[in-house]
């Protein structure tokens, strides 16, 4: 909890205490979230405060991100399988739904799931049962989910690439986080923390000129913090 808390999210512009409200309200539920914004602004932060100032704080916490694997890989890894359901599945293996029962599971980049994968997440999120590939047994599972994407789902619905049912059952509390360009007084703070930390994995004392923060102030960062980052470390 100390180490996923708010004091890890730099943020004292309205946007982010905006955010920061809806979080803390969030928390206490087992609502089902859906983080907006763009890729680099925290949202994996974000889902992290979420379950560990949750009821479920003791409970698992299981990440995924779906973008990171095929459609055949990603109904194993979510829902498991029994020996024997395909070549290499030497032993049956429980998947990051059951893994995470009693807790939160946080299912990253959730619009690049296919139409076909849609339908049987959209089954377990309504239903909270599951069968595990190449089995036939119903399993029951009580999994909070907090979702993330960077994608316009709203478009992706229209263009018939995203279920509308899932949609609909995925954004009950959407958050939206706001991109850095949008919050130039939080970059001071944030490149501080960040530069703070740099030093500390290379062992050494880095600060930043007063100079030097106007000037990345004066920046857009199109990649966001994860931008910021990467420019700091580069020049440390």
């Amino acid at each position: 909890r100390h180490q996923y808390g708010f004091d890890n999210i730099i943020g004292r512009s309205a946007a982010m205490r905006r955010v920061f409200d809806q979080v803390r309200m969030v928390s206490k539920w087992n609502t089902t979230v859906l983080l907006r914004g763009e890729t680099g602004t925290g949202k994996e932060l974000i889902a992290n405060a979420i379950h560990y100032h949750s009821p479920r704080s003791s409970g698992s916490y299981v990440r995924l991100n779906c973008a990171s694997l095929p459609e055949n890989l990603l109904e194993s890894e979510l829902f498991g399988h029994e020996k024997g359901a395909f070549t290499g599945a030497v032993a049956a293996r429980r998947g990051r739904f059951e893994a995470a029962d009693g807790g939160t599971l946080f299912l990253d980049e959730i619009g690049e799931i296919s139409p076909a994968f849609q339908a049987k997440l959209l089954r377990v999120l309504q239903e909270g049962e599951l069968e595990r590939v190449g089995g036939s047994r119903t399993l029951k599972v009580d999994v909070r989910v907090i979702a993330a994407t960077h994608r316009n789902l709203e478009a992706a619905v229209d263009s018939g690439d995203f279920r509308e049912d899932l949609y609909y059952r995925l954004n009950v509390m959407p958050i939206v986080l706001p991109p850095l360009r949008e919050r130039p007084e939080d970059v001071p703070d944030i490149a501080r923390f960040l530069v703070n930390r740099i030093g500390e994995m290379q062992g050494r004392r880095l600060s930043l000129t007063d100079a030097g923060l106007r000037r990345l102030s004066q920046y857009n960062w199109p990649g966001n913090v994860r931008e910021l980052e990467n420019c700091l470390e580069r020049a440390a």
